[in-house]
């Protein structure tokens, strides 16, 4: 069976797990957690960094920070994961739901300021497939409408906008490092990434249970104490020791994956140019991470007649999210504002291919050639 996924690994996992047992330092902002924030600060480049133990802590530790409080309403796409709007609606937000770019995949930023209400408190973009969304236009309607962007670059971590990283543009931004993103701390893992400094100081007391114990042991107190609301987003010095190994090879790991995602895109091109499948498009001014590598069939029919071929050829390819605004908590926690004119409809088209750091080029014609198989 070709797998969907196999997690990231470069061979000093290991090691770095093993120094970080031996440190007797295995809670968090440790040596290997201290590393990795710099590691972003450096290359993103951020004001403040904060490794989460999931890109979910890292959204709620966003929604805390920006304040928000039942009844605010929060405009984000119907097509991501549940935890973009579960963060918000953990503290009381209703969602509203937003139709998406057929294109991207990414929110439609020319439908954001008709769903503006006096109660919205933010913009939440999601990056889909670590293509950008067009964050010029968004940062320009939240700046007309003094509210707060919080990027949601799970799938994002070296892709960039108009040369700016993604999850640095909006006053906050997260990344996932997830066992199935390109990056990984051992299966789970985020970061809050901090660009308003007004957030610095208190992303690090929410983190930290809402005690100053940051400031404790910079010596900045004589001891620490309860001083704000919080909860426990401090993830292991195992998970950094993990992350750490995997960003000393970040360039090689994205390279590795942009030749792959080349490959499937030269090869499938002919069906494209038939007509018989999408390619997806990578907007100028936007570099991709190559994330993931999706097609779009005609429909659903097709499509689960494709995924049911590759099965049978024994490869493992998948569709993606069931449109929130759709779901049962979509319902009951948000609302849909406009038309959904393409959310549905093409997330019934697309299915991701196999892809992982390491994909060999066998493996990937072995796709190509069902694929072809299915079509002809």
């Amino acid at each position: 069976m070709i797998p969907f996924n196999k997690p990231p690994v470069t061979g000093a996992e290991e090691q770095y797990i093993k120094q970080a047992l031996a440190s007797n330092k295995l809670s968090g902002d440790g040596p290997f957690g201290k590393k990795c924030q710099s590691w972003f600060e450096t290359n993103l480049p951020a004001k403040k960094t904060l490794l989460t133990p999931s890109c979910t802590a890292a959204l709620e530790l966003a929604a805390v920070l920006i304040d928000i409080q039942p009844g605010d309403e929060v405009i984000m796409p119907s097509y991501t994961f549940v935890s973009t709007a579960n963060a918000f609606v953990l503290r009381g937000a209703k969602i509203v739901f937003v139709d998406i770019r057929p294109d991207t995949m990414n929110i439609d930023e020319r439908l954001i300021e008709a769903a503006i209400t006096p109660k919205t408190r933010a913009i939440v973009p999601v990056h889909y497939a670590g293509v950008a969304c067009e964050m010029d236009a968004i940062m320009a309607i939240a700046e007309r409408h003094n509210l707060y962007v919080v990027e949601d670059a799970a799938q994002g971590m070296m892709s960039s906008y108009k040369g700016r990283a993604l999850g640095t543009i909006g006053h906050l931004g997260a990344f996932s490092f997830h066992e199935t993103k390109n990056y990984t701390s051992g299966g789970e893992g985020g970061l809050l990434i901090i660009n308003d400094q007004r957030f610095a100081e208190r992303a690090e007391v929410i983190r930290e249970k809402g005690t100053n114990r940051s400031q404790f042991f910079r010596g900045m107190v004589d001891k620490y104490q309860w001083v704000d609301i919080g909860s426990s987003y401090l993830p292991s010095e195992l998970q950094a020791a993990f992350l750490w190994a995997q960003l000393e090879h970040a360039n090689e790991i994205n390279e590795s994956r942009l030749n792959a995602w080349q490959y499937y895109w030269q090869h499938l091109q002919p069906l494209a140019e038939q007509g018989r499948i999408e390619l997806a498009t990578i907007p100028e001014g936007c570099t991709h991470n190559a994330h993931m590598f999706y097609l779009k069939t005609s429909g659903l029919d097709e499509r689960t007649a494709l995924l049911d071929h590759l099965k049978s050829r024994d490869i493992l390819a998948v569709f993606h999210y069931v449109p929130l605004h759709s779901a049962r908590a979509g319902a009951a926690f948000g609302r849909l504002h406009g038309e959904d004119s393409f959310t549905t409809h093409e997330s019934e088209r697309l299915v991701r291919l196999p892809m992982w750091f390491g994909i060999d080029e066998t493996t990937q014609q072995q796709v190509v050639n069902a694929i072809f198989e299915f079509y002809r």
